[in-house]
């Protein structure tokens, strides 16, 4: 193939490709470490950008989401669901619900902990979330929440993406897409789990067929030098202004390749990329570093990676970001099938200090009423004491299996009615009996409190338009103020 000649018949050289010129540039390249990178995103025709701020359908009552997820299956019956017939009951056997388990169980197994109530609301809440219960009259807890299965992965998809056996747009996306962000300097939809992804990994925050640049953008909260928290944040080789012009260069030459391939979906989602990587450079720097609060805010946090992650996500909230994933732990710390005394009482003392300060300062600084708050894990678990099962918990009966039938989360703040109750399981802890809320349930509900009628949130593909809650969900609306 003959190369093209130029006006004076010299041959011109060939087109460098993207990824030289890049080379070549020495730009910052924390745009490698977005995931719009390697994703679809709007067509390359679309001029503005998709994250552009978006009104929703209706009035909304939150602006902003906070997903604390207490990930491997968090004790309802020892955290926010009392069962003081459970505790008298103690090593009994119980009255067979009729409800299979992943594993064999025996008798009641009570809660090791105390629950006392909490505020004017006088809520019962476990002695491990005694900070966090300080601020019960503004969450409302839900203690009828139900899934499908008691397996981690499929639950993890439904919690978080609405569908437990297909890879679908997550929650954080489905609000990015319809909302867009606040600040374009910073990512939309951020996650922090600690040392980590959390089982099911990156699946937890996918875009899914949605655009790319709806994916979460995720941040180990273990690093404290914004270098390490943030891949490639800063170029060692250029200065602002330079990347400036470097940008403006490569934006022209894609402009063009664009329109020639006008349906060249990649392209925008690499530039979308390509621009905020240069606008975190001096924004994400000032968000992450928690060192410019005061001594007794960092103190009021408490000491630790969840304290950090949590005071972090109250000042990316300030700068506008759109929806935050809080995971307490990689893998699956909640899943105690054994030692549950000790193993929750140690999971809450990394967290509720934290969870129970990022409450209060968002009340005091005026956040709290905008932004919803919700906490969950991906299932409850068994008021009857799991079996000894070889490999799973070392021989012991002292812990408990996976329970979808009943569990709990709590939402706080965003329009949600405080000091409230919704829903109970049956005496014992097994099963929702009173107003269940399903999964699907609770995303319509959030979807409702940030102005989403949930069955006109969206999206075309593959010949049909899909949602969130897909063809299932009902808002909940007695948990509305």
């Amino acid at each position: 193939m003959k190369r093209p000649r130029d006006v004076t018949g010299a041959t011109q050289p060939p087109p460098i490709s993207r990824r030289e010129l890049l080379h070549r540039c020495g730009m910052g390249m924390g745009a490698l470490t977005l995931p719009a990178l390697f994703s679809t995103a709007y067509g390359a025709e679309t001029s503005s950008s998709p994250l552009m701020p978006r009104s929703p359908h209706f009035a909304p009552k939150a602006k902003r989401v906070v997903h604390i997820f207490l990930n491997g299956g968090c004790s309802h019956i020892d955290t926010f669901d009392p069962k003081p017939e459970l505790t008298k009951r103690h090593g009994q056997p119980l009255p067979s619900p009729n409800l299979s388990t992943e594993r064999p169980t025996g008798s009641a197994l009570g809660s090791p902990f105390s629950f006392s109530r909490y505020g004017q609301s006088g809520i019962e809440v476990s002695e491990i979330f005694k900070h966090t219960a300080e601020s019960v009259d503004q969450m409302c807890i839900v203690r009828s929440m139900q899934a499908d299965v008691p397996n981690h992965e499929p639950s993890l998809m439904l919690m978080n993406c609405g569908d437990a056996r297909q890879v679908r747009p997550s929650l954080g996306s489905w609000v990015l897409y319809g909302l867009g962000t606040e600040n374009q300097n910073l990512p939309g939809f951020i996650v922090m789990s600690p040392r980590g992804y959390p089982i099911a990994e990156t699946q937890n925050w996918h875009s899914g067929f949605l655009p790319g640049v709806f994916q979460g953008t995720y941040v180990d909260p273990v690093h404290t030098d914004i270098d390490r928290l943030i891949e490639h944040i800063q170029s060692q080789d250029s200065s602002l202004e330079e990347q400036r012009r470097q940008l403006d260069l490569l934006l022209s030459m894609n402009r063009k390749h664009a329109a020639s391939r006008p349906h060249d979906s990649l392209l925008e989602s690499r530039l979308e990329s390509f621009e905020l990587a240069y606008r975190m450079q001096i924004d994400a720097t000032d968000a992450f570093d928690v060192e410019r609060e005061p001594a007794y805010i960092r103190e009021m946090y408490g000491p630790g990676v969840h304290a950090r992650m949590m005071l972090t996500a109250r000042r990316l909230l300030e700068r506008g970001v759109r929806f935050l994933q809080l995971w307490h732990g990689e893998g699956q710390p909640w899943d105690s099938h054994d030692d549950i005394a000790d193993r929750h009482r140690k999971l809450a003392g990394e967290c509720d200090q934290g969870i129970g300060a990022f409450l209060k300062d968002l009340k005091l600084r005026g956040l709290l009423d905008e932004t919803l708050v919700v906490c969950t894990g991906e299932f409850g678990r068994t008021p009857t004491v799991e079996l000894p099962t070889p490999g799973l918990n070392d021989g012991k009966a002292n812990g408990r299996d996976h329970n979808h039938y009943g569990f709990t989360a709590w939402l706080a703040g965003g329009g949600v009615k405080g000091g409230t109750v919704y829903g109970a399981t049956d005496e014992f802890g097994f099963k929702a009996v009173e107003n269940p809320v399903h999964v699907h349930d609770l995303h319509a509900t959030i979807l409702h409190l940030l102005g989403f009628d949930h069955e006109k949130l969206t999206f075309r593909f593959a010949g049909r338009d899909f949602r969130l809650t897909d063809v299932h969900g009902k808002v909940v609306h007695e948990i509305i103020a």
